[in-house]
C-alpha cells in the first residue's frame, strides 16, 4: 500500500479540530516545536518516517487557525503534483482552506501566465510537454544524427544545464568540474544545446525548465513585479528541500526578498536525485544563511520497526561525506518486528522466483497485495519479476507506468460517474441505492466491476483492479464525509487527477528505487543487492558511491515491518557466478564485516531543537593530486583537449585504428548497456573505445593506461575488452557482466 493510501485527501480523522490548539494534539514534543515555531527561518531536518508532512501541515493550519497567517499570504511548495495535492488535502481536513500548495513549476507557471502580458506584451508561448522531439531536430539541422539512446542522454544533459543554470557556452567547463561524463564531445553538446534554444525561439514555444527560467529573468528584471508577487506570499515553507536545484534556490530568494518568513523541510540522507541538478547543500549551509534559524531535528521514526530501523542506521553509520556528517540517527517507535531477511540465489530468474514465491505466500496468509513492494536499481530489471509474479498468480502494478487517471478504463468510469452525478435521477441503476460507495459500485459495474475478483493476471485483471480502487476511495470518502454526494466524489476525483493522487490499486507494486521515493508498504522486497547493481557499475566517485548508499537507504526505509534483501551470483542461469553481494551490506548481513578504511563511525545527529546557531563553514575542499602532462603518442606535443587526451594523440596526428575492432567493442558496448539499463556512454565513450582500439592492448596494465578506463571499469569490464581485442569470441553469459 502506497503513502497515498495513509494520507489519502480525506484522512480517517474525528472532524475539523475545532481550536488552534487542537490542531496541535496528537504531535510530539518536537513536531508540536515545528508547529508552533511561526516566524524567522526555520530549518527541519526530518529523518524517513518521521512524521515530517504532518508537522509542516500542522505548522500551517496552526498559524492559520491561531490568526498569525493569512491563509492567502501562505505558499507552500514540494516536488510533485502528487505530494501537493496530498498537502492541500491534509491542510483542508485542519480548517486551514486557502492555503497555497503547488509543485515550484505549478507555482511559477501561474505566476508567468498572469504577469506576462505586464513584462512581456502578447501571451505566454505555449508549454511543451516534452522536449526530446525539439532536441532531434536541432541535431538534424546540425547534421548531427543522434540514435535513440544518444537523443535521451543529450535532452538529460540540457536539462541539467538549465536547472544548473549553465549556459551553452560554459558546458564543457561545467561538465567537467561537476565530473559528468558526457553522451558525446562536450563541445558538440554545447552546439546542440544552443541551437534547440534558437529553435525554440524560432518556434515561439518555451519548455518545462523556462517556466522557471523565465520566472527567475522577469522577478529580477521588474522590481514592480517582484513586489507585487510579495506583497501577496508572506510565508513560504519548502518540502524535501535537500533535492533544490540551484535554479529552485535563486526562484525562492527571489520569493521572499529581504524577509526570512521561510520554513524548509529535509534529510540530506535521502538525497538521490543529483543527476538531475539537486544538491542537498542549500539544505546544509541554511544555518550559515540564516544564522538566527531555529532548527528542529525530527528522529522519532513512526513508521518502521527497530529491526529495519537498525539496518538503516547502520546503512548511515558506514557512509562519509558532508551528507554523513549531519545524517539523523533514527528512533524507532514501532514495536518490534522480524529481522531484515537475507537471500542470496543463484542467478536473475531464481531470485525473482524466489521473491514470487514468498509474496505468494504473504498474501495466502493474509497480507494485503497493496501492502507489498518490490523494488530495484534499474526499470530493466521489472521483467523478470513482472513474469515471475504472473507465473505465481500474483496481482502486481508497476510504479511509474501509465499514470493511474490516464488509463482507459478510468476515465470512461469518470465519464460514467460523471454523468450519474448529473443525471442519476433518471438512472434505474441508482433507484435502490442511497450511500455513496452504492452508488459507485452500481454506475461501475456498468463498466466492468464485479464484487469478485477475475481469476489470473493479465489485462482483464489491470482493469478490474483499477475499478476496484475507485470503489475503495468512495468508501473512503464516504467514512471521512458522512454526507459525502456523487457530486462530491466525481469533485475528489477531478482534484486528484490534477495532483496525479492516485489511490491504490490491489496489487503488489513494482518500482525502481527512485519511483519509490516519498511510499512506504509493511513488506518491501530489495532486489538485486549487489555489486554492479548498488552501487551500479557508472557510479565511480566517491560522491557517486555515497549517493548509491543513499538510495539503498531510501529503499530500506520504504519498510514498516518486513525487509527481504536479496541478489543472484549471475544474470542467467549456467553462468559463471561472478557477481558479490553489494559492499554496503558488509558488517550488516550475519558473517561480515565493515568495508575496511569506510565510514564516518559513531552515532548520528539525535533529534531537538537549536535556536539561533551560526554555521560552521563549509570544510575545506580536499588539494588535488598533480599529474604529469598528457602529451601526444605520435608527436609529442603537450595535450590539453579532453577529446585528445583521451585518444592520447593530437587531432590532427595519423589514426592506426582498427575499424574492425571498433565495430565489435561499440556491439559488447550495446549489449553491456541494455543489460544493466544504463546509456552506452556510461560503459565506455565513442573516444575511449577508439583509444582503445588505436592501442590494442593485450594486458590489463595496458587497458588501465588508457584515459576512461578506471580502476572499476577494469574490473567490470577489462576481461571482455582484452578478449575482444585478442580477437576471442565471447561464448555465453558476457564476462564481466
Amino acid at each position: 500500500m502506497t503513502a497515498a493510501t495513509h494520507s489519502t485527501l480525506f484522512p480517517q480523522v474525528p472532524g475539523v479540530p475545532d481550536s488552534a490548539d487542537a490542531v496541535l494534539e496528537g504531535l510530539d514534543p518536537e513536531q508540536r516545536e515545528v508547529a508552533t515555531a511561526l516566524r524567522g527561518p526555520v530549518c527541519v531536518l526530518a529523518g524517513a518516517g518521521t512524521g515530517k508532512t504532518r508537522a509542516i501541515t500542522h505548522r500551517i493550519a496552526y498559524g492559520v487557525r491561531a490568526g498569525i497567517l493569512q491563509p492567502a499570504s501562505v505558499l507552500a511548495v514540494t516536488f510533485t503534483n502528487r505530494a501537493a495535492g496530498e498537502m492541500r488535502g491534509r491542510l483542508r481536513q485542519l480548517g486551514a482552506q486557502g492555503v497555497q500548495a503547488r509543485t515550484f513549476h505549478s507555482a511559477a507557471l501561474r505566476q508567468l501566465q498572469y504577469f506576462w502580458p505586464k513584462a512581456v506584451g502578447g501571451s505566454l508561448p505555449r508549454l511543451v510537454d516534452r522536449k526530446i522531439q525539439l532536441v532531434a531536430d536541432a541535431a538534424a539541422g546540425l547534421g548531427t544524427r543522434l540514435d535513440r539512446g544518444e537523443l535521451r542522454d543529450v535532452t538529460a544533459e540540457i536539462e541539467w544545464c538549465k536547472v544548473t543554470q549553465t549556459i551553452p557556452a560554459d558546458y564543457p567547463y561545467a561538465a567537467a568540474k561537476a565530473g559528468r561524463e558526457a553522451p558525446r564531445d562536450p563541445t558538440e553538446i554545447a552546439h546542440l544545446y544552443a541551437a534547440y534554444e534558437d529553435l525554440k525561439r524560432d518556434r515561439a514555444v518555451i519548455d518545462f525548465e523556462d517556466v522557471l527560467l523565465l520566472t527567475v529573468a522577469i522577478l529580477q528584471d521588474r522590481q514592480d513585479i517582484a513586489d507585487q508577487i510579495r506583497a501577496q506570499y508572506q510565508h513560504f515553507v519548502v518540502d524535501e528541500y535537500q533535492d533544490v536545484s540551484p535554479l529552485q534556490q535563486r526562484l525562492l530568494e527571489l520569493w521572499l526578498g529581504d524577509r526570512e518568513d521561510l520554513c524548509v523541510v529535509g534529510d540530506a540522507s535521502q538525497t538521490i536525485y543529483s543527476f538531475t541538478g539537486a544538491t542537498p547543500d542549500h539544505l546544509l549551509d541554511f544555518r550559515a544563511r540564516h544564522p538566527g534559524a531555529t532548527v528542529v531535528k525530527l528522529v522519532r521514526d513512526y513508521r518502521s520497526t527497530p529491526q529495519v530501523v537498525r539496518l538503516a542506521n547502520g546503512l548511515l553509520a558506514q557512509a562519509h561525506g558532508r551528507a554523513a556528517d549531519h545524517r539523523l540517527e533514527l528512533v524507532s517507535q514501532r514495536p518490534s518486528g522480524p529481522d531484515p531477511v537475507y537471500t542470496e540465489y543463484t542467478d536473475e530468474p531464481a531470485e525473482a522466483e524466489g521473491a514470487a514465491r514468498r509474496i505468494r505466500e504473504l498474501i495466502d496468509a493474509g497480507v494485503p497485495a497493496a501492502e507489498i513492494a518490490v523494488l530495484f536499481r534499474t526499470n530493466s530489471q521489472s521483467e523478470t519479476y513482472e513474469q515471475a509474479l504472473a507465473d505465481a498468480g500474483v496481482p502486481y502494478q508497476l510504479r511509474g507506468a501509465e499514470r493511474f487517471f490516464d488509463r482507459p478504463e478510468v476515465r470512461k468510469a469518470g465519464l460514467a460517474l460523471r454523468g450519474a452525478a448529473r443525471f442519476g435521477g433518471n438512472d434505474s441503476l441508482l433507484d435502490d441505492v442511497v450511500d455513496l460507495p452504492s452508488q459507485v459500485r452500481a454506475v461501475l459495474s456498468g463498466e466492468g466491476w464485479t464484487i469478485r475478483p477475475p481469476a489470473g493476471s493479465g489485462a482483464v485483471r489491470e482493469r478490474w483492479e483499477s475499478l476496484a480502487a475507485l470503489v475503495n476511495l468512495a468508501q473512503d470518502l464516504a467514512a471521512a464525509r458522512p454526507g459525502a454526494t456523487l457530486a462530491d466524489f466525481v469533485a475528489e476525483l477531478d482534484e486528484r487527477a490534477g495532483a496525479q493522487h492516485a489511490p491504490t490499486v490491489q496489487g503488489v507494486t513494482l518500482a525502481s528505487l527512485h519511483a519509490a521515493k516519498g511510499l512506504e508498504w509493511d513488506v518491501v522486497f530489495l532486489v538485486g543487492v549487489a555489486e554492479g547493481m548498488l552501487p551500479i557499475t557508472y557510479a565511480r566517485t566517491d560522491e557517486q558511491i555515497e549517493e548509491e548508499r543513499r538510495l539503498l537507504y531510501v529503499g530500506v526505509t520504504r519498510a514498516r515491518e518486513r525487509l527481504h534483501l536479496s541478489w543472484s551470483l549471475s544474470r542467467s542461469p549456467g553462468g559463471r557466478h561472478s557477481r558479490k553481494p553489494s559492499r554496503f551490506l558488509d558488517g550488516l548481513r550475519p558473517g561480515t564485516t565493515p568495508t575496511a578504511g569506510r565510514g564516518a563511525g559513531g552515532i548520528g545527529v539525535t533529534g531537538g531543537v537549536e535556536r539561533g546557531v551560526r554555521g560552521t563553514g563549509t570544510p575545506a575542499v580536499p588539494r588535488r593530486t598533480q599529474r604529469s602532462p598528457a602529451r601526444c603518442r605520435v608527436c609529442g606535443r603537450t595535450l590539453t583537449d579532453a577529446g585528445e587526451m583521451k585518444l592520447m594523440r593530437c587531432e590532427d596526428c595519423p589514426s592506426d585504428m582498427d575499424e574492425g575492432l571498433y565495430e565489435r567493442l561499440r556491439e559488447w558496448r550495446a549489449v553491456q548497456a541494455a543489460d544493466s539499463g544504463q546509456p552506452d556512454f556510461c560503459v565506455f565513450t565513442d573516444r575511449t573505445l577508439m583509444a582503445i582500439a588505436e592501442a590494442r592492448p593485450d594486458s590489463a596494465a595496458e587497458l588501465s593506461r588508457i584515459p576512461g578506463v578506471l580502476s572499476r571499469k577494469l574490473r567490470s569490464y577489462g576481461a571482455d575488452v582484452l578478449a575482444i581485442c585478442a580477437g576471442q569470441e565471447l561464448d555465453g553469459e558476457i564476462v564481466g557482466d
